[in-house]
């Protein structure tokens, strides 16, 4: 007889199979939260440009519109002062509507004819944007103004004479600050580079000044040492390791925008920190039930081992017991009680077997219920996330749309693992009253992964009353669990694959299962134990689930029996319906 290899021969492996799937998930799911990541990303970062580009707009409309306005053209002349207060008087009140920091009209050589401040902008005719007015156009520019060095948005509009020439040009001064003021409480780090690689703008003023991003892998602060980043790609995505301070993410997926209205580039960071949670939870989850299932066999193994020991044993004191059985009355009846004890032993060894042929059944059906349970997973994700951004937005009746889903979905992995835990526990109570409807769909429900995989077409129509039969409600789920298997890898090679299941009530109730495959070779042999038409050796089973459903069936007084169709096989169970079944309905409800 061939040993067993040692349980550590086979844990080793198997945990080394696990740590490796494990990792192909997490670097999976990492994969996919970092594209919703980007999604989210970009929406935000195009959110706060927009509404940036939206607001700049609004300082070169006033400065379009203010630019041929009469008050400030008849400075144009030879200006009284009363014209000139007028015309200051318009300017400020301008300013005031819009929240420029001044407003200036200045002549074709940069001189200042009104403004809304004393002090005109230094080098105001040397300037970019003031040459591009002088030249018919609108002039945008940006930098920095004053002994302050204040961030400002510089617009000038030209000002046309009546003969068509360029008679001087409303000049715009916008502090930058005020335009990034109400951008400042997102989540999402959003900075602009301007051409120089230096960072104009930022909703995270610890990084205003600093240079070289993007660009080279070392970020120049305003005063310091300069400080190395280090760039890792995942797919598509590019990520950011660097430490930049508390309020921002020290690892973060890169985002850029090009802003060429205004001469910039938009770039954002997220913080990849939730993806990571998330890969990491599902990897975790993966692994768990791994290991779960992979524990049940190592204990089912070791079981097995002990029972054959017990076996060898029993065997040796019943040989002991039968080579005294002539010498003495005692030992006859030591002999007996030892055989006692035996059937007791292979009582126990039966029940067992029972047990281990459920655990075979789930670990075949383990990687559909994965599925199923990720499913729900990544939709209650899905809907948790859209919950909070409609709450943010304070909309609480999609909100509570997004949480009736996220119940829905609960509801539904609560209802896979129910009868999970109904299937493999060990059924010890006599036998009572079961639903044999509610037994057929939580069977379908445990082996419909299974059948979806094989493109099996399910046929069945339950009815709309339950019907109660006589027997034990976990064990008929076991015969009807070992049935629809059997059906569906009968089924394997047809090309028809289709299992109808009919119900009819009466005495006795009659369940028919009737699929599409090869049929029965011998039917007089199929309910046998140890017989199986699976090739020996392939890892499909025993012979022992038949046997064991027809032991089963027989408990609770019933029968079940197998026949070809010429089309396939059919099975029909028959069970004695429950005695109180046929009283009203008033007193079957008072009894219950």
């Amino acid at each position: 007889m061939s040993r067993t290899p040692p349980s550590s021969l086979i844990i080793v492996p198997f945990v080394l199979v696990v740590a490796l799937i494990g990792g192909t998930v997490w670097h999976y799911g990492y994969r996919q939260a970092l594209d919703q990541l980007e999604r989210r990303g970009t929406a935000d970062m195009s959110l706060v440009l927009g509404g940036l580009v939206s607001d700049l707009q609004r300082y070169r409309d006033q400065a379009v519109a203010l630019a041929g306005h009469p008050t400030l053209t008849a400075l144009s002349g030879p200006g009284t002062p009363h014209q000139q207060d007028a015309a200051r008087r318009l300017l400020v009140a301008a300013a005031d509507r819009t929240g420029a920091t001044a407003l200036f009209y200045v002549d074709a050589m940069g001189d200042v004819l009104a403004g809304s401040k004393a002090h005109a902008p230094e080098g105001l005719a040397r300037s970019e944007y003031f040459t591009r007015a002088m030249d018919g156009a609108l002039g945008t520019a940006h930098g920095l103004e004053g002994a302050a060095r204040r961030r400002v948005f510089q617009f000038a509009a030209p000002s046309f004479a009546s003969n068509g020439k360029v008679q001087g040009a409303l000049v715009v001064l916008a502090d930058a600050e005020n335009v990034e003021f109400g951008w400042r409480g997102s989540q999402t780090a959003v900075f602009l580079v301007d051409d120089d690689g230096r960072v104009f703008m930022s909703n995270r003023s610890e990084l205003l000044g600093w240079r070289g991003v993007p660009g080279d892998e070392m970020l120049i602060p305003p005063e310091g040492a300069p400080i190395s980043f280090a760039r890792q790609s995942v797919g598509p995505h590019e990520i950011w390791q660097v430490d930049l301070g508390p309020y921002l993410p020290k690892r973060a997926l890169q985002l850029g925008q090009a802003l060429p209205r205004i001469g910039m580039t938009g770039v954002a960071l997220v913080n990849v920190a939730p993806a990571r949670q998330i890969a990491a939870l599902q990897a975790g989850a993966v692994a768990g039930v791994l290991l779960f299932f992979g524990a049940l066999l190592v204990l089912t193994q070791e079981r097995r081992r002990s029972l054959a020991r017990a076996n060898a044993q029993l065997e040796g004191r019943v040989a002991e017991r039968t080579a005294t059985l002539t010498r003495t009355n005692l030992a006859l009846r030591r002999e007996v009680r030892e055989r006692q004890e035996a059937e007791a032993a292979l009582k126990r060894a039966q029940a067992e077997l029972v047990q281990a042929g459920k655990l075979r059944a789930l670990g075949q059906m383990s990687a559909g219920i994965s599925h199923e349970l990720n499913q729900p997973l990544m939709a209650i994700r899905q809907f948790a996330a859209n919950g909070g951004a409609f709450l943010q937005r304070k909309e609480p009746e999609k909100a509570a749309e997004n949480l009736g889903r996220i119940d829905e979905m609960a509801h539904r992995m609560s209802r896979i693992i129910r009868n999970l835990r109904a299937f493999v526990r060990n059924e010890n109570e006599p036998m009572g009253q079961v639903d044999i409807v509610q037994v057929i769909e939580s069977a379908l429900e445990m082996t419909g992964a299974r059948l979806r995989s094989a493109d099996i077409e399910v046929v069945w129509q339950a009815p709309a009353a339950p019907v109660w039969v006589r027997g034990g409600e976990v064990r008929l789920g076991q015969v009807l669990i070992n049935l629809i298997t059997n059906a569906a890898d009968a089924m394997t090679d047809s090309d028809l694959k289709r299992l109808e299941i009919t119900l009819k009530d009466g005495a006795p109730v009659t369940v028919r299962l009737r699929d599409t495959g090869p049929g029965i070779e011998e039917p007089e042999k199929i309910f046998d134990p140890f017989y199986s038409t699976k090739l020996v050796g392939a890892g499909d089973g025993m012979g022992l689930g038949l046997s064991i459903s027809y032991g089963l069936v027989q408990s609770f007084g019933g029968k079940i029996s197998g026949a070809n169709t010429g089309s396939g096989a059919e099975f029909t169970v028959e069970l004695d319906p429950w005695a109180d079944a046929a009283l009203p309905a008033e007193q079957r409800e008072g009894a219950a």
